[in-house]
């Protein structure tokens, strides 16, 4: 059976499992220990250390969009592609933005929110940088929709499962689409879904478990990531300060080294 290591609140990691779950292939998921007591298994299958990570017998695969290729690759039915060149191209576009660009102003918000890393008026700022940055997103999604039903075509697919985990943490953030809009229409279809229910349900469950790690990130327990999009972010938007305190402190990493 497949083995998923992922975290229930990682959009990368939601991204797999919506591909699982709507090709009905079962899996079982483990989340690595975050406080670095992490498996030799999932070390082995992944040298950035970090979710998703996926194996299948004695085949290990790492990167979301890598896994999303492998399942296509091996299970390719029901197709999550779209049928012709153009469209694949275009959900795959989709997908690159989302996960590069959407992600990390999600990401920096729960570092402000959840994380402490900024307080008072930074903390305002950022928050409202971060509302000004998805709200232009919104409005590109809301283009690349169109009069589609799904952003994949006439069924929910690649498109769909790359933008779903980034608008759904938006607005878990309190930034929703506009109501009437066909974002906002596209979502409340996408929620209806078996898939994204069982996504919604272990990320609320995982949310429960949220507690101290304010306190834990200033002890230097935990470092939460900083690398590409997610660094360029803090240092484009104000963030630079936050940056410079927490490689001080040791709180935050970014890419592992390979020794």
């Amino acid at each position: 059976m497949i083995k998923l290591y992922e975290h229930p609140l990682s959009p990368y990691a939601q991204k797999v499992k919506l591909a699982l779950y709507e090709k009905g292939l079962p899996f079982t998921a483990e989340v690595p220990d975050i406080f670095g007591g992490t498996s030799s298994e999932f070390v082995a299958s992944n040298p950035r250390q970090e979710v998703p990570s996926l194996i299948d017998g004695e085949v290990h695969v790492f990167d979301s969009t890598v896994i999303l290729e492998y399942l296509e690759d091996k299970w390719p039915q029901p197709a999550m592609l779209p049928a012709t060149a153009q469209d694949r191209a275009r959900v795959r576009m989709l997908e690159d933005l989302c996960d590069t660009y959407f992600e990390a102003i999600n990401w920096a918000l729960a570092e402000i929110r959840v994380f402490g890393r900024a307080k008072g008026e930074q903390a305002e700022q950022l928050v409202a940088r971060a509302g000004k940055q998805i709200g232009g997103m919104y409005q590109r999604l809301e283009r690349e929709l169109g009069a589609r039903t799904w952003f994949n075509g006439e069924r929910f697919g690649w498109g769909d499962l790359s933008v779903w985990p980034y608008v759904t943490g938006s607005v878990g953030q309190g930034f929703p689409p506009s109501s009437g809009s066909r974002l906002a229409g596209w979502l409340e279809r996408a929620n209806q879904r078996d898939s994204t229910v069982q996504c919604m349900t272990a990320a609320a469950a995982a949310l429960a478990g949220f507690q101290n790690l304010e306190a834990i990130v200033e002890q230097g327990l935990f470092k939460r990531e900083y690398r590409d999009h997610r660094l360029e972010w803090m240092m484009r938007s104000g963030g630079v300060q936050i940056v410079l305190d927490g490689m001080a402190k040791g709180n935050i990493r970014f890419a592992h080294e390979l020794t």
